[in-house]
């Protein structure tokens, strides 16, 4: 059987297009759930809890930071993902939609920045969004949040862009 030929888009193009959507953390979090709980739907399928600090913590050390920014802080080879440039309502399906269609793009950078794929969870996919999404968490989001190794990645990365335009 034939598959037709799919037209692959940038990263660029996939998170311009905006369709990030954040419900509410509160909505889909019960207040004493641990974060890997979430909430149980009739069909037996989990909704993760969203966890805007955790993902925080993960859009550093996960090295979304190296190529992508908030507050000015991070790469520049990706869109930035500040929450005010987010369209609201979000879903997150329709986030994890774009990274689908960006996939091969993101793992090209990712091996070429980072040096192999980046590892992620459901749960972290979950909170990265949400710190995607939710501007008191990001106003906290500061040089003091990116691992050491990711500031040198970072270094190395802006250092090789200047070599380049000598």
């Amino acid at each position: 059987m034939k598959h037709p030929k799919v037209k692959t888009a940038t990263v660029a193009t996939v998170l311009a297009a905006g369709a990030f959507i954040l419900p509410a953390t509160a909505a889909l979090a019960g207040s004493d759930a641990g974060a890997s709980q979430g909430s149980m739907m009739s069909s037996g399928l989990m909704l993760p809890q969203m966890d805007a600090a955790e993902g925080r913590k993960l859009y550093a050390s996960k090295g979304c930071v190296v190529c992508h920014s908030i507050n000015g802080l991070g790469g520049e080879d990706a869109p930035m993902l500040d929450a005010e440039f987010m369209e609201l309502p979000m879903n997150p399906f329709d986030f994890a939609a774009n990274m689908w269609r960006g996939a091969e793009t993101m793992v090209m950078m990712q091996r070429e920045e980072l040096g192999d794929v980046i590892e992620i969870s459901g749960q972290d996919l979950a909170n990265i969004i949400a710190f995607v999404h939710d501007p008191d968490e990001q106003k906290k989001f500061s040089a003091e949040d990116i691992p050491e190794d990711m500031k040198e990645l970072m270094e190395h990365a802006e250092t090789e862009e200047e070599g380049a335009h000598d």
